[in-house]
């Protein structure tokens, strides 16, 4: 079956049967191996991609999910606040989870600039990281939220 979907900003038409999950179009597929498999279930978060601007979990989605959608993935992410805040305050250690955590941080940002560090821990549940990286995973993420904040101000203050 024939699936198309917009996936980093460029349409797909992929030819897979409709439960293929998503991770495994994206890696075996499409080449796009920056969305990690953790856990095979949803519980960790490694392959943490957008739908529509939300994170959901790439394993557990079907490709069928995603047919007349928008799919972002790490690759899709050109110099965002979040890696930027990231190589900043130094927080991979192995960096397997990272893509997963990125996308989650972009996620919860997008749809709350101002999160707190309360909003930031449950928006982060359910992202493991083994490293234990995760004062620092907060930190670039409050450090990505002033930058956000920031250019916003500064938009506003030209517009």
């Amino acid at each position: 079956m024939s699936i198309a979907f917009e996936l980093n900003g460029r349409p797909v038409d992929l030819d897979l049967p409709d439960d293929t999950p998503l991770l495994w179009a994206l890696r075996d597929h499409l080449g796009l191996t920056g969305t990690k498999f953790g856990c095979g279930i949803g519980m960790c978060g490694a392959c943490t991609v957008h739908l529509n601007g939300r994170a959901i979990r790439a394993c557990l989605t079907p490709l069928s999910a995603v047919a007349r959608n928008r799919v972002a993935t790490i690759e899709g992410l050109q110099d965002h606040p979040v890696q930027k805040a990231w190589i900043e305050a130094q927080t991979p250690q192995c960096g397997y989870c990272q893509s997963g955590q990125i996308m989650q941080a972009v996620s919860i940002l997008e749809a709350n600039p101002d999160a707190s560090d309360a909003d930031i821990d449950a928006g982060m549940n359910g992202n493991l990281c083994r490293c234990m990286a995760y004062v620092r995973i907060r930190k670039a993420i409050r450090l990505a939220a002033l930058e956000m904040k920031r250019t916003r101000s500064a938009g506003n203050a030209n517009g």
